[in-house]
């Protein structure tokens, strides 16, 4: 018995109410954990591009990230690490059907240069080196190792490809970056590694009581309320972007952690918890999110269309999403 085991009683108890509180606390601490990590970095004299690219880009996926580690360390085994494979494909999939779908059917959304020369490819490639990693049932070890190959090199090209300049989206976050004495972001660094680590382990035991109480797995919980929770941020910084005229870097930023998704989060349960994979993840889950990937591929590229996301073609994304969540809950439920 730990001395927080009284407390994750109260989420195994209060299940729902935990998912909000723990969300909330999840968000709130990633935000100010990324933050104060990038003030520190930049107090110690680390250039603008290494913080952007670390700091600033990976640590946007901190939610995901720590979520997938603890359900990965769960006692409860296995079953939890599914969560962590639920939620890494449950979130691009949220990204795209819900998020960019909601965002386009309050605005049209435009592709910007960059991230249809650069961004869309990249995303091409993390979404096939998931389908190799995957297609044999397994994920595991090496897997993990292809996965954050694939990560390290792709923050190498943006580097070099950089000239010491960042991505539009990547420099928009930058810029809004507080700064902070050196004492001021340590204490902060702190303080939000610290509620990330608690509030992770919280919705992971909300979680785990939320699939025995529905009858669904781990895998469920995450391809849905976990994903949906993780997803929430993109989605304000999204909407807002977009009512702000802003549209093409919420794109960026929806592709940008989609990227981020597989290539970091999925990492996290092949080298924490290798497992078999169940076939229903490549065929259905897997498949929705390469499917959803290919429109907005083809978004981006149409012959003879515009490079926009229409309200109409945000509407088909929406109506994905719910189709496929729906599809979901029928199959898995017992």
């Amino acid at each position: 018995m730990t001395l927080f085991d009284p407390v994750f009683a109260i989420a195994r108890e209060f299940p729902f109410v935990a998912l909000i509180v723990g969300f909330c606390a999840l968000i709130w601490s990633a935000d100010r954990f990324v933050n104060a990590s990038a003030a520190a970095a930049k107090n110690l004299g680390v250039s603008r591009v290494i913080i952007g690219l670390t700091f600033v880009a990976v640590g946007t996926s901190a939610p995901e990230i720590m979520v997938a580690i603890q359900a990965c360390l769960s006692e409860v085994g296995q079953d939890m690490s599914e969560l962590a494979i639920g939620n890494a494909i449950g979130s691009n999939i949220a990204n795209i059907g819900l998020v960019l779908g909601v965002t386009a059917l309050v605005r049209e959304m435009y592709f910007s240069e960059t991230t249809r020369k650069r961004e869309i490819p990249w995303l091409i490639g993390a979404t096939l080196l998931a389908f190799v990693c995957l297609f044999n049932s397994q994920l595991g070890i090496l897997d993990g190792v292809a996965l954050l190959g694939g990560l390290a090199f792709l923050l190498y090209r943006l580097k070099r490809a950089s000239g010491g300049a960042l991505p539009d989206n990547l420099r928009s976050e930058l810029e809004e970056l507080p700064d902070m004495a050196m004492l001021k972001a340590s204490m902060w660094f702190l303080a939000g590694l610290a509620v990330l680590l608690f509030s992770s382990h919280w919705l992971v035991e909300a979680a785990t009581a939320v699939a025995e109480r529905f009858h669904v797995s781990p895998h469920v919980i995450g391809l849905t309320i976990i994903a949906v929770g993780t997803s929430l941020p993109e989605l304000s910084v999204t909407v807002t972007a977009a009512l702000r005229g802003h549209a093409d870097l919420a794109i960026g930023n929806v592709v940008g952690s989609n990227i981020l998704n597989i290539l970091a989060v999925l990492a996290i349960p092949a080298l924490l918890a290798p497992q078999a994979i169940a076939h229903v993840v490549l065929w259905r889950d897997y498949g929705v999110m390469m499917a959803l990937t290919a429109l907005l591929v083809l978004f981006a590229y149409g012959i003879g269309s515009r490079k926009v996301i229409t309200r109409f073609e945000g509407g088909v994304l929406v109506a994905a999403w719910i189709g496929y969540i729906w599809l979901v809950y029928q199959q898995d439920h017992v």
